[in-house]
């Protein structure tokens, strides 16, 4: 392949082939037009996937960098995959080159890594010119995850109930839970000389005001509800 690449660079400038031939060879199996509606489709998909991930988070903190690094990934995609498509060896060398590359950057949320796959999913199509394929199955994941994000946020959200009281109040504060709570798991309890610390995992509706509830017990000296993703969800 150097080889290759340093005769055609002397034939040029020895003149033995013009520029003109050189750079129709470039596109042989590729025109210009294609590459810019390639790169032009991805663009749109990329953003298709971008702003569905951005809808559809919930973890703790969204990253901007994260929804410009899925369009980076639609994009760069496809021209790799239409560039390897009509050529074995280049294909080879590509899986090869591939193969030595590891990836040092930790993925926070599981959904992440499923977003990355659906991003390079899209270049892949793009780049093999199924344009219509890749239109279909990106508004049908878009669709598919909206739904299931749609019926998540229906169900009660999951948070952390800590409390600090006296241990005299515990029983009170258990029948006010039985009462008022269908999900209730106790995290951690730890107790002191002086009071006594107490974290459960209840499941709340937008009505519910279980601090309000917990403060009015007498014993209770403050009570934090906290946000929480539970994986298990039981």
């Amino acid at each position: 392949m150097p080889v290759y690449a340093a005769t055609t660079v002397k034939n040029l400038l020895s003149g033995d082939s013009s520029l003109a031939e050189y750079f129709s060879s470039q596109f042989e199996h590729l025109t210009p037009a294609n590459v810019i509606l390639a790169l032009l489709m991805g663009l749109a998909v990329g953003l298709l996937v971008a702003f569905t991930y951005k809808k559809c988070y919930r973890g703790v903190l969204y990253s901007p960098s994260f929804s410009m690094t899925l369009i980076m990934l639609t994009l760069i995609t496809t021209p790799v995959v239409m560039c390897i498509k009509s050529d074995i060896s280049l294909s080879m060398g590509m899986v090869g080159a591939l193969s030595i590359v590891r990836f040092r950057t930790a993925v926070k949320e599981p959904m992440d890594t499923a977003y990355m796959f659906w991003a390079l999913t899209m270049g892949i199509l793009l780049g093999a010119e199924l344009y219509v394929v890749a239109i279909a199955v990106a508004l049908g994941i878009s669709v598919i995850l909206f739904v299931l994000t749609f019926v998540r946020l229906d169900n009660p959200n999951t948070y952390l109930l800590v409390l600090h009281y006296d241990e005299a109040a515990e029983v009170d504060i258990r029948n006010v839970l039985s009462g008022a709570l269908k999900h209730q798991r106790l995290r951690s309890k730890t107790v002191t000389r002086e009071s006594s610390e107490m974290t459960v995992e209840v499941r709340l509706d937008r009505k519910q005001d279980l601090v309000a509830a917990m403060l009015n017990i007498e014993g209770v000296y403050d009570a934090t509800l906290v946000s929480c993703q539970s994986e298990a969800g039981t």
